[in-house]
Formats: structure tokens, sequence, C-alpha cells
């Protein structure tokens, strides 16, 4: 008998301390709070540079355009896969709102393509031709922020190097080196969801317009 009340009194003590450490934890805040705990957030350098988010690997995959220098001639802008990567807080919430939040952070990192075996650029691999990834090459990111970016929509762009290895942290880019071409052409809040269906087929809110802000044959950045 004596055992069994010592038993009890165990548990109800373990229990007690539990509920009160819980007590003592933060709560979370609301999903919408774009400094949500759970949410990966730009982190900057004491100079203001964006450092390269961390296990971006880890995040929530949309899409992989290709646009290969023997399609681009002489030379494409960005002659690779763009394997584009979105921070997993902020989907979750794009998902809901189909907004994306302040914080939102995309990494472009970039992926060579194997060398060519055919004159057209292509390649011959046991599943047919084609285009095949092969080294990474850098890496582009984009963090939404509409109090720092203001200049350039809400967005700011930065490049990690167009080659190996990435750099540990880089500068904003002027908004005339990427920004106008987002801003011009992209679907949906400067980003190009047109390209990812993952994103694309989020609801827009009521109210909001889906449709390109720049006909092609006015687009500066299409070559002519």
């Amino acid at each position: 008998m004596r055992r069994t009340v010592l038993a009890l009194s165990v548990v109800l003590g373990a229990s007690a301390i539990a509920t009160a450490v819980f007590a003592q934890q933060p709560q979370l805040p609301p999903p919408d709070d774009w400094h949500a705990t759970g949410r990966y957030l730009p982190e900057y350098t004491k100079d203001g540079d964006l450092i390269l988010p961390k296990n971006f690997h880890e995040w929530v995959y949309v899409g992989s355009p290709t646009t290969p220098n023997f399609l681009n001639p002489p030379q494409a802008n960005f002659p690779e896969f763009h394997n584009v990567y979105i921070e997993p807080g902020s989907y979750e919430i794009y998902k809901k709102t189909g907004v994306f939040p302040e914080g939102t952070i995309f990494v472009k990192e970039l992926q060579l393509l194997q060398p060519a075996t055919n004159p057209d650029g292509s390649r011959t691999e046991p599943s047919g031709k084609g285009f095949f990834p092969g080294a990474f090459n850098g890496a582009d990111v984009t963090v939404k922020d509409t109090e720092r970016y203001k200049e350039s929509h809400g967005w700011g762009y930065y490049n990690f190097n167009h080659h190996e290895p990435k750099a540990a942290s880089a500068k904003v880019r002027p908004v005339e080196e990427c920004g106008y071409c987002h801003i011009a052409n992209a679907k949906r809040d400067d980003v190009w969801t047109q390209f990812y269906a993952l994103l694309d087929q989020v609801p827009m809110p009521p109210g909001q317009d889906s449709s390109r802000k720049m006909p092609p044959s006015e687009n500066p950045s299409i070559k002519k």
C-alpha cells in the first residue's frame, strides 16, 4: 500500500512540475505574425548584408526552370537550372492566405548542365536526350520586407556568387539589376508563380490582379 501511495505521489509531483514548466513557455504568436516561432527569418550582418540562409536544401522545393546557352546565344544570363526553394513557414502561411508574408525567403540555387553530347546542346542518357543537372554554381536569394526594400516593391535581391563556393553574405542588388524584371513580368507579388505550379495553384485573395504587368513586346529584359 505504501509503495502504491509513494508511486502515485511521484507521478503527481512530476505532472505538477511539467504543468508549471509548460505554463512558463511563451505562447506562440498567431500564424500571420511574420516573427512567428518556427519560421526561419532573414539574418543580417552588422553592416546590413544578408547572410546565406542555412539548410535551404531542406526547404520546400518549387521548381527548376533552365535557360541554356545554346538557346540564348551567345551567352544566357543564367545558363543553368534554377532550383528554387521557399522557406517552409512562409509557404504554410502563403497556402492559407494566398499572400507571401513579410520575411519570406526564396533561394534560387544555380546548377550547371552536364556537358552536351549532341550538336543541339543536349545530352544522351539512358532515359533519352535532354538536359541533365551537374555541379552547383552559386545562388541568388530574394527576401520580402516592405520596409527595408521600398525601392524595389518590398523585395530585396541578393547574389551569393554565380560560381562555387557561395558567398557567406551578400549586399542587396540595385533595383535596375534584378528588381525591375520581377516588377515588370512576375505574375504575383513580383514572384514568378507562373513557372511554379506549387505556388500558382494557391487561390488568389479577392481583389488582387494576377495578370502580368508588362507585355513581352515592351519588356526590356527580353532579347529581341
